[in-house]
């Protein structure tokens, strides 16, 4: 299966394991809990996939890599104890806590999340001293002498012998014990993932033209030559901050990441040829509705791959003005909630709430959530963004409340209540630019492609876009949804976009209105 529908099964097995009787207790005792085992290549994103069910769950996540481990960190150090048996006195060996053991009490401490995950990645690669222990583990879920604590699931991840030559195969003893799921790279589940996390269009297009290159393992005269997801992703995150320095992305830099001479090379040329399309296109006139003829004209006659690459460009540019409403609609409503709680404490405390104190405490809360969130990997990095930048709003407010010094708490909450209102107003401005985009979006693809399957590649990757998806739900695109109709991927839509709820901006409304 590919990375996608593993996900799907993991959670699956979280939401079976995490049911408990009607007394408290897990119905399916933890030393029963089958530990889910996802064999598959290097870089295909199995510890992302850790990291994205843990933040959506909200529960805690500790990852470790088994090959760092000996024997005395994974089951703890022995020590000399004496006990009493019967009447007689007797030397012991003890253990101290495991360090993945104790990993995982003090996130537990620090976040105050009772359930997770315990990830244990590269586990059939574990040294020869610790091999025998794991069969313990993986039945009682015990190292040494200290078991997991209940609410903590376990996750363990390996790779096939022929990618590792420290593999260690199973017996069928240990897969008996194990929930395996073999997981294969497929650029289709991947390419959600990379939307989601703004993967630079270069690669996207680049990929969509050649499928065969998202991953590959060779062996040659030379060695082992590869290509995976991960290199594909750190590739992406670094050609965004050389382009924001203004320093050269080459073949040089790309063979970094993509260790294959070949892919490295025809990535590096086709980059060179992606910059001048956004140069040669001018995708900023054609997003503001004022494309040239001649660029209508070069468009109908482009070659198909030509044309892919244009539609990347312009769905790059669409969504990162899409990505800015989005993430501004996510601050107003968590401040919206952070004003409304102020207003419930001024209630409390009457003319003498210290609104600037009062704001400080609320900034301290999201940092401290947003600390808590990071250590557990509970967040995810748009609500991590969105806690940033609210802490960095109410910082700017206490800033401006220190230097005008309004007389009263009443005044000092009108001037809150006015910032709020201006960033309300900026945010339907920031709504409506993204609206008329994307209509110029498909005023010129209509231009250009007519009926073609231009206009059905560039449906379907709105829809697979978690930030369209989310914009076109929210503020509606009358292009999209006819489009949609016609290309039977309207029943489609409405399941995605089902559980987004209306907001309301109305600080004035009443608590009790909301529920």
């Amino acid at each position: 299966m590919n990375i996608k529908e593993a996900k799907q099964q993991i959670q699956n097995a979280m939401t079976a394991y995490f049911t408990k009787t009607p007394y408290g207790g897990y119905v399916i005792p933890i030393e029963q809990q089958r530990p889910v085992f996802l064999m598959g290549p290097p870089g295909i994103g199995k510890t992302a996939v850790m990291e994205q069910i843990a933040a959506e769950l909200n529960v805690g996540l500790i990852s470790y890599s088994m090959t760092h481990h000996t024997r005395q960190s994974a089951l703890g150090l022995p020590y000399i104890t004496r006990k009493t048996y019967g009447d007689r006195e007797y030397d012991v060996s003890e253990y101290t806590m495991s360090e993945i053991i104790a990993s995982v009490y003090d996130l537990m401490e620090d976040s105050g999340l009772r359930e997770g995950i315990l990830f244990l990645d590269e586990i059939n690669c574990v040294s020869e001293t610790l091999a025998p222990s794991m069969l313990q583990f993986l039945q009682y879920k015990i190292f040494g002498r200290h078991r997991v604590p209940e609410g903590w699931i376990v996750v363990t991840a390996g790779n096939p012998p022929e990618y590792n030559n420290s593999v260690r195969d199973f017996d069928i003893v240990t897969w008996d014990r194990l929930k395996r799921i073999d997981v294969e790279p497929d650029f289709d589940a991947w390419k959600e993932y990379a939307y989601r996390r703004g993967t630079h269009a270069a690669v996207m297009t680049y990929l969509e033209i050649k499928k065969g290159d998202f991953y590959r393992v060779e062996t040659t005269v030379d060695g082992k030559s590869f290509v995976t997801a991960r290199g594909w992703s750190d590739l992406s995150d670094m050609i965004r901050l050389y382009e924001t320095h203004g320093l050269p992305v080459d073949e040089n830099l790309v063979g970094q990441y993509l260790q294959n001479r070949r892919i490295a090379k025809d990535f590096a040329v086709y980059y060179d040829l992606f910059n001048k399309y956004r140069s040669d296109y001018q995708v900023d006139k054609i997003l503001s509705g004022k494309a040239d003829p001649a660029i209508i004209a070069r468009a109908q006659a482009a070659r198909f791959d030509e044309r892919l690459s244009l539609l990347g460009l312009l769905l790059d540019g669409v969504t990162d003005t899409l990505r800015q409403t989005c993430t501004a609609e996510d601050t107003a409503a968590m401040l919206m909630s952070v004003l409304k709680s102020v207003r419930l404490d001024m209630g409390r405390l009457g003319p003498a709430a210290d609104i600037p104190a009062l704001l400080t405490a609320q900034a301290v809360e999201k940092q401290e959530a947003l600390q808590k969130g990071r250590r557990s990997s509970a967040m995810s990095r748009e609500d991590q963004l969105t806690h940033e930048s609210v802490i960095a709003a109410l910082a700017a407010l206490r800033e401006q409340l220190d230097e005008t010094r309004p007389g009263t708490s009443a005044e000092a909450f009108a001037l809150l209540k006015a910032d709020f209102d201006q960033r309300t107003k900026s945010l339907k401005k920031s709504a409506a630019a993204g609206g008329k985009q994307l209509t110029n979006l498909f005023a010129f693809c209509e231009a250009a492609f007519g009926d073609g399957q231009e206009l059905l590649i560039l449906v379907t990757e709105l829809t697979i876009s978690h930030i369209c998806a989310r914009f076109i739900g929210r503020y509606g695109c009358k292009e999209y949804f006819q489009r949609n109709r016609d290309l039977l991927f309207y029943e489609r839509q409405l399941q995605l976009l089902e559980e987004l709820k209306e907001l309301d901006w109305d600080l004035d409304k009443p608590e009790d209105a909301e529920q």
